[in-house]
């Protein structure tokens, strides 16, 4: 069991550090309300509570400029 929550704890933390690691460290988060496509940057202040759900559509992408071509936006705080 131990050995379980070790890996699972493994694996959330490559999903959560793995791409900010390499320099994809922008989070594609869709709101929950409105269905908008919203992107976060590092030093914003919500980028660390901001978690991606690949089933909803949320992402993760390595510029601004790959984000807004994608049509997503950059929050607001």
């Amino acid at each position: 069991m131990a050995s379980a929550l070790f890996g699972a704890a493994l694996l959330v933390i490559a999903w959560e550090l793995g791409p900010w690691a390499i320099g994809c460290g922008i989070k594609g988060n869709v709101a929950v309300g409105t269905g908008e496509r919203i992107y976060h940057v590092p030093g914003q202040r919500y980028y660390w509570e901001t978690r991606i759900n690949l089933l909803r559509g949320e992402r993760w992408f390595c510029s601004e400029a790959s984000a807004r071509a994608a049509g997503w936006r950059r929050s607001r705080v």
